[in-house]
């Protein structure tokens, strides 16, 4: 038996991440009735923290703020919650072909001058191709077209002279983006860098992408958003089915609930949108370049030891295993 909900909603929000929360916390403020839907039983989306008597907090999901993002800053901010500045002070290790090569900065050196040209050559010209795509329309790049039907694999292979230079490209893809080379196009690739600060900035840690952490955990502002909202957020209550038709939107859950809204902002991954049944249809051509753009795969180990060995050694961490 389907369930109603009590009262129409202004806007029902679909997800309770960063996103939808913070959305949320903004029409509240301006006088608006919201629903927050989520489909786990935890707030909080890709960020996730988790704690324990042994180590207090981890967080699982993502962690690392820096210079730019200076709205989550500001949101943690009046949340209360603080941030720490990311030691860098110790040496990282590059660690390749069985041997562990020490190193200050976001990149490790290379010795061989070709390679070092080779190297340079890549990050100034990843940087130049990116100021030409326009950050609010990437698609009206002189060169949009030639770019998007072109892999970074593709873009690697034109631009590497060198085998150290192309590995530590596709190590560049791995890592900001979770996925190979050859999945991810030029085009996105580049806009998305560029949206960053930059192949500098994106793998920095001072003044960079991993500058900094919260105390106690990313996942603190998800929770801290959800309990100013309170009864306004539910969990396990993945949204199934659309249903928009003259004056109102009505939304439905797995366990039958329903709601009504005047307006509904989806804050979930856009994959995750294809779960829900929409009445109109979605348009094909959105349906299909959905089922183009999958989400990167990646696999977070977190290890703790009773004594940071490593800095005893003057290094910080072992970075960019191979």
């Amino acid at each position: 038996m389907v369930k109603i909900s009590s009262g129409k909603q202004d806007v029902v929000i679909i997800g309770g991440g960063l996103s939808g929360l913070s959305a949320a916390k903004l029409l509240t403020e301006r006088g608006l009735k919201v629903m927050v839907l989520e489909a786990r039983d935890r707030v909080g989306g890709r960020t996730y923290t988790v704690q324990g008597p042994e180590f207090q907090y981890v967080d699982l999901g993502g962690a690392y703020v820096g210079p730019t993002q200076n709205r989550i800053l500001q949101l943690a901010k009046e949340l209360g919650i603080n941030t720490y500045q990311v030691n860098e002070k110790e040496q990282l290790i590059h660690f390749v072909k069985g041997r562990s090569c020490p190193f200050n900065g976001p990149f490790p050196p290379v010795w061989n001058p070709i390679a070092y040209l080779d190297y340079n050559n890549l990050w100034r010209t990843l940087d130049e191709m990116g100021k030409k795509i326009p950050a609010d329309a990437p698609w009206s790049a002189e060169r949009a077209i030639e770019w998007d039907n072109m892999t970074m694999k593709e873009l690697i292979d034109k631009l590497c002279w060198t085998r150290v230079a192309r590995d530590f490209a596709t190590l560049f893809v791995n890592v900001n983006v979770t996925s190979e080379p050859y999945e991810v196009s030029a085009l996105w690739f580049l806009w998305y860098v560029r949206q960053c600060g930059g192949t500098r900035r994106i793998f920095s840690t001072t003044n960079g992408g991993q500058e900094r952490k919260f105390i106690g955990g990313s996942g603190q502002i998800s929770e801290r958003l959800a309990e100013r909202m309170k009864d306004r957020v539910k969990l396990n209550s993945p949204v199934v089915r659309l249903e928009q038709t003259e004056g109102t939107i009505r939304v439905e859950t797995l366990h039958g609930e329903e709601y009504e809204a005047d307006y509904v902002i989806s804050a979930i991954p856009p994959t995750l949108t294809q779960q829900i049944h929409y009445s109109p249809p979605l348009p094909p051509l959105r349906n299909q370049l959905i089922q183009r753009v999958p989400m990167g795969s990646v696999i977070k180990c977190i290890v703790y030891y009773s004594r940071a060995f490593w800095r005893e050694k003057g290094l910080y961490l072992l970075r960019n295993a191979q």
